[in-house]
């Protein structure tokens, strides 16, 4: 039996009015969703909370086993996931698999929070047990986006939910179905009781009345991080606790010792895996200038070579990007990069949505391809002399997401690493990579930080409490 029924995906609760679920690649409907107004998003706060309170007293094997078989449904029903996140969200069947893995390892990864020590015994002067305990915070509210939009939802709700929290998740109305109501439809078959998660798909309007609902203490955000700064504001005139994941605009850095055979696939999956639609997308080629000839006519060899159209019907290597205003942008940013001197050394053009992987030569700090984040399958390479030199170009820019370092000396590239300000690094692979167990975020422009995966969810997802008891009413001198 189906997990996903489109006739029910029209609410006559929501107010929001009826959007269209479209195919990239072909620009089909695929069904109709009902989107939430901002009064919605105010009753399903109202929900979560009512839910949470009984929700939070359940003992931890409970709370386990439903995001266990959580976990278990991810798998279950792959075949009919799979297919909506390759056609809603023109993901490649691998890339949707990789999705449905990560989903299933976030479930399983959060059933192991709930039994986690919750706090501490404390020393204290006085004669009492002193001791720290972690609470859940209440309701979580969940902002996702659209190009991993299961992932990219399940690694905050999945936690929130095991620690003892209701959730209010807003997915990108573009993949209201792989990033907000499939998962909607796994919980409730794992047997989530009723009213803790409230999927809403919505506009702004949805996501500011999410950010501003008393009930709704934290907020985590995926997304660009011009949308994020408007977040944290927000959300700091409520005194909140946000996470926010942003955007990136990451290097890897080729050294001169670096196996270019090898090289060449690596650094072809990190700027154009999933059309380059990923915050950790390679947006910078840093190549030692000794390879660097090389490196670029074997790029964009590998890139003329790479299959692109309808990953639902064809055999392809990247689909369609998500719609048409961000295919201008993508295109708007290559066009503007060649007018100022760059050499398009491979694609550079479109077909439909359908955009070619593109490479980009002689590229510096005016070339926008190189100084902006494109989030489309575009990669800038830049030559570089000296290890310092090659410091100095991956640190310069507001991001500090993901870094990679191609060597044979792996010492090296660790010593690389530490003069790079960054969140993730990666030696000898590039900067597209993700687990459950791992903590996830960047610095600066990219996010306030790792607040995803393992220990880092405790954090995120509840408040210390400190609390002091007495065998005898304490005395004091008045």
């Amino acid at each position: 039996m189906p997990l996903l029924d489109p006739e029910n995906w029209q609410s006559h609760n929501l107010a929001g009015g009826e959007y269209a679920v479209t195919e990239p690649a072909t620009g089909d409907p695929l069904g109709t969703v009902t989107l939430a107004s901002a009064e919605d998003v105010t009753a399903a706060a109202g929900a979560a909370r009512a839910a949470q309170a009984e929700w939070a007293r359940a003992p931890h094997f409970v709370r386990a086993a439903v995001l266990r078989k959580a976990g278990d449904l991810f798998t279950a029903h792959a075949d009919e996931l799979r297919d909506w996140i390759v056609r809603e969200s023109g993901s490649i069947p691998g890339k949707a698999d990789f999705e449905l893995h990560v989903a299933a390892q976030e479930c399983y990864e959060a059933a192991a929070l709930a039994s986690r020590p919750a706090g501490q015994v404390l020393p204290s002067e006085a004669a009492r047990l002193s001791y720290t305990r972690r609470i859940p915070v209440g309701v979580v509210g969940v902002i996702s986006p659209f190009n991993a939009p299961l992932i990219l939802s399940i690694r905050s709700v999945a936690p929130a939910l095991a620690l003892g929290n209701g959730v209010v998740l807003k997915p990108d109305p573009r993949t209201a179905v792989c990033g907000g109501l499939a998962l909607a439809a796994v919980f409730a078959e794992a047997g989530l009781p009723e009213g803790l998660l409230q999927v809403l798909p919505g506009g702004p309007e949805a996501g500011q009345a999410l950010v501003a609902d008393p009930r709704v203490p934290v907020i985590s955000f995926t997304g660009s991080t011009a949308a994020g700064r408007a977040v944290g504001e927000a959300a700091g005139r409520h005194l909140k606790r946000v996470h926010l994941e942003l955007g990136g605009n990451s290097a890897l850095i080729v050294l001169e010792d670096a196996d270019i055979d090898a090289v060449i696939s690596t650094a072809a999956w990190g700027s154009f895996f999933h059309q380059g639609q990923i915050c950790m997308t390679t947006g910078r080629h840093l190549v030692h200038a000794s390879l660097y000839e090389e490196y670029i006519e074997r790029l964009a060899a590998k890139a003329d070579s790479l299959a692109v159209g309808d990953p639902h019907r064809e055999h392809v290597h990247l689909g369609p990007i998500i719609d048409d205003a961000q295919l201008a942008k993508i295109h708007g940013l290559v066009e503007s990069s060649t007018a100022r001197g760059a050499k398009l050394a491979a694609g550079g053009t479109h077909d439909r949505l359908f955009y070619r992987p593109t490479v980009l030569a002689g590229v510096d700090d005016s070339t926008p391809a190189y100084a902006e984040e494109v989030f489309g399958p575009v990669a800038p390479v830049r030559s570089f002399s000296t290890v310092d030199e090659a410091a100095a170009l991956a640190s310069d820019g507001p991001y500090g997401l993901s870094l990679g370092i191609v060597t044979r000396d792996t010492a090296r590239g660790l010593d690389l690493a530490e003069r790079v300000p960054t969140g993730i690094v990666h030696i000898n692979d590039q900067t597209v990579n993700d687990e459950a167990v791992a903590p996830f975020g960047g610095i600066a422009a990219s996010g306030t930080g790792a607040r995803f995966g393992g220990e880092a969810n405790l954090e995120a997802f509840t408040d210390l409490r400190w609390t002091t008891v007495r065998g005898d009413v304490a005395g004091y001198p008045f």
